[in-house]
């Protein structure tokens, strides 16, 4: 076999070791259930913001730190810490996807993603009046 060829054979076995890392550290959509079976792992976590219950945010004892609770697509309600500050127009937001680990009985979120209604829309499913 020629040197070129093993050298390929080696560049090829690095790329497939560095594409399956990639995959396991990568996080997967879920329920509340299956990310408060698997504690350790990241997960992306589907819901609506439960209005009826206080969200807490005081910004003045700790910017980084907002509370609220959760109903994923499957109805399960949890408390969501989220290590960041409050989103702007996050009571307005139709759909919530959380990043991050459940951890006791609390999901704690390292980002979070909003749907928001759009500007566009003029609430009827049509767009730009058409």
């Amino acid at each position: 076999m020629k040197k070129a060829h093993l050298i390929g054979i080696v560049i090829i076995a690095i790329a497939i070791g560095v594409i399956m890392s990639t995959l396991s550290d990568s996080s997967t959509y879920a329920d509340f259930s299956e990310a408060f079976a698997n504690p350790g792992q990241e997960f992306h976590v589907v819901g609506k913001l439960n209005k009826s219950k206080e969200s807490i945010y005081h910004p003045s004892e700790n910017p980084n730190l907002f509370t609220f609770f959760m109903n994923d697509n499957k109805g399960e309600e949890k408390k969501v810490i989220l290590h960041k500050s409050k989103p702007q127009d996050f009571e307005r937001s139709e759909q919530i996807v959380l990043i991050g680990k459940a951890d006791g009985s609390e999901f704690h979120a390292t980002e979070i993603l909003m749907k928001c209604p759009s500007k566009y829309n003029d609430g009827k499913g049509k767009l730009w009046g058409g």
